[in-house]
């Protein structure tokens, strides 16, 4: 499997394009603010054709080139229902404080051609990837991460998290759509429950590993302490 990760924008938002390797198609997952033209090198240099845009969530960060991408390669643009409004109104998910970056600028923004939705547990098979879906609630309605096989002995899996869980943080709750008990949820479900040799490659900051995150990460150390994923969920 050929990953290529890069942050792109002013909020550093990791951008990923995922292939079998160089010379095959491939999937872009969360194309930002300026990261058209870090696709573009990746594509070139790797001689790859983008087939699908997967996008964790609809905040403006993650989904900024997500029309410019997937209509210069003629690609599918995959999101969940809940955030599919953000593709054409990206600032109803935004911040006071985020939104005043983006002033002086006039902005528009439109949907891709072709837009599929996503649903908890569905699995895609793009570009001879398979991506299972999991709907991770509570930085967005609609947040959702990717996992994918990978054909090593010590990684079954990689994730792509978006904004849910980050290197020793998870995402936050206080943008529109955001709460912070579902988020918590969503981890006690969706992270706990997994196996410790899968690697995280988040929405911004370094890659980690869920085992990582089970003994560092302090939100996910408080859902351990409170009984685990069955009594969380139970409480919340």
């Amino acid at each position: 499997m050929f990953i290529a990760g890069f942050p792109a924008g002013p909020w550093g938002t990791n951008c990923y394009v995922v292939s079998t390797g160089a010379g095959n198609e491939c999937v872009v997952i969360d194309p930002g603010k300026d990261a058209a033209d870090g696709v573009a090198q990746v594509v070139r240099e790797h001689r790859l054709k983008p087939v699908a845009v997967l996008v964790t969530h609809g905040h403006v960060d993650h989904m900024w080139c997500v029309a410019p991408v997937a209509g210069t390669y003629d690609a599918t643009a995959w999101i969940h229902p809940s955030d599919r409004h953000l593709l054409t109104d990206p600032l109803a998910g935004m911040s006071r404080e985020s939104s005043s970056m983006l002033l002086g600028g006039d902005y528009q923004w439109a949907e891709p051609d072709d837009v599929q939705e996503l649903a908890d547990l569905a699995e895609l098979e793009l570009a001879g990837l398979r991506f299972v879906v999991d709907h991770t609630p509570g930085h967005t309605e609609g947040s959702v991460t990717f996992r994918t096989p990978y054909a090593r002995d010590d990684i079954s899996e990689v994730m792509f998290s978006g904004d849910l869980l980050f290197e020793g943080s998870i995402g936050r709750t206080d943008l529109p759509g955001g709460d912070h008990p579902t988020i918590l949820r969503s981890l006690a479900t969706k992270v706990l429950t997994l196996p410790d040799d899968i690697v995280v490659l988040p929405g911004h900051g370094n890659q980690t590993s869920i085992g990582r995150e089970r003994a560092t990460n302090p939100y996910l150390l408080d859902l351990q302490r409170e009984g685990g994923a069955d009594q969380v969920t139970r409480g919340l």
